[in-house]
């Protein structure tokens, strides 16, 4: 469990004030740059000082104004993967590795994953890399060596500040899959920041969105990002509904994958998901089309049966439709978010409660927009 409620000003016009609980295996602290976020995971750490409040980890107090009580930053038991990675220089990869085992000392807990050094390096593929100097590794190289090291420490608590923002969008969707797996095999607990909408629904269980300085919500990440009410602060154009479903089939021949959820069947490229596997995947409003009947002849391959539950229109040229797909409303899981022009949505003469068919390609899901659930 992380319990924090803790306030930290910078200047009379600047404070940040955060206050959540959440017993999520990945916690994802969500928005725009400069709204806090990386000031929570510092004062989790150690490395900034909160005026008042308190931080409690698993039932740990590593800060707590009123009773005096700091825990020095190598004994709170928390690994930090920063953006760049932040390797020493100076040491090579193998005493880069070396100094996150040294760190450890126990200060993880009785509880705390013991890691084996010759596990990390296999778990991470860099057994080619241990003798390597850092200044001449990748970017993708360097957050690999990071979260090697941050293991290595034994700790209870991962925090990763943005770890891949100045990744390609290759090596992006290759160390998201690594954290993943992470999470999976590892078992530890991660504190993830990000602005990025796709990065944290892929990742994410818990969500704490915050704007200018203060928390506007923490709940299940498809409650923050499926709430109209947020919009404003998850970014409207972004917009979309979160979806859990698992896979039952593939069709080897085409190379497509079939999803299963409450509400449907989608089908998405690639034979890579195992059947079985429960996946969350993103459809965003502006790939969703809407028909008053059921098309023919289309290449789109996802056609959903569905009924109009609120028709969002505050003039301009866009309206946002909200479909409900089967069984009662007000189902999260179940509620597509659909953003068409204001011609069409008159020309259609859409009205709440009306069936209509929501239309996704499968081509709209991708790597980015899929993520293994725990």
């Amino acid at each position: 469990m992380i319990d924090i409620d803790i306030s930290k000003r910078f200047s009379a016009q600047t404070e940040v004030s955060a206050k959540f609980v959440s017993d999520a295996s990945v916690l994802a602290l969500f928005g725009r740059s400069g709204s806090g976020k990386t000031t929570v995971v510092n004062a989790m750490a150690g490395l900034v000082k909160a005026d008042r409040g308190y931080i409690r980890i698993d039932g740990v107090t590593l800060f707590d104004s009123e009773r005096g009580i700091n825990v020095a930053v190598e004994q709170r038991g928390i690994g930090y993967v920063f953006q760049d990675g932040l390797l020493f220089p100076h040491l090579n990869v193998r005493q880069n590795l070396i100094y996150g085992a040294r760190r450890s000392g126990g200060q993880g807990g009785a509880d705390a994953p013991g890691v084996p050094f010759d596990q990390v390096v296999d778990f991470l593929g860099i057994g080619a890399l241990l003798a390597r100097d850092t200044p001449s590794l990748s970017g993708g190289e360097k957050q690999r060596i990071a979260i090697g090291r941050a293991l290595l420490s034994r700790p209870r608590l991962l925090l990763m500040d943005e770890p891949i923002a100045s990744l390609d969008s290759g090596r992006r969707s290759e160390i998201l899959r690594l954290i993943e797996r992470v999470r999976d095999e590892f078992g530890v607990r991660i504190v993830y920041v990000s602005h990025s909408i796709g990065e944290v629904s892929r990742l994410a269980d818990d969500v704490v969105l915050m704007n200018d300085g203060k928390v506007i919500a923490c709940a299940a990440t498809e409650e923050i990002f499926n709430r109209a009410d947020l919009r404003p602060y998850t970014g409207r154009f972004e917009g979309g509904a979160l979806i859990e479903a698992h896979a039952v089939r593939h069709d080897m021949k085409y190379f497509l994958t079939t999803f299963k959820f409450d509400g449907g069947e989608l089908i998405a490229p690639g034979v890579d998901t195992p059947v079985g596997a429960r996946v969350r995947i993103r459809i965003r409003a502006r790939d969703v089309t809407l028909a008053t009947e059921r098309p023919h002849g289309l290449s789109i391959r996802n056609i959903l049966e569905g009924t109009v539950s609120v028709i969002d229109n505050r003039g301009g040229a866009i309206a946002e439709v909200h479909v409900q797909l089967g069984g009662p409303s007000g189902s999260l899981a179940r509620e597509l978010l659909a953003r068409i022009s204001t011609q069409a949505l008159d020309e259609m003469q859409l009205k709440t409660g009306q069936p209509v068919y929501a239309l996704i390609k499968a081509i709209a899901f991708d790597k980015r927009s899929m993520g293994f659930t725990a």
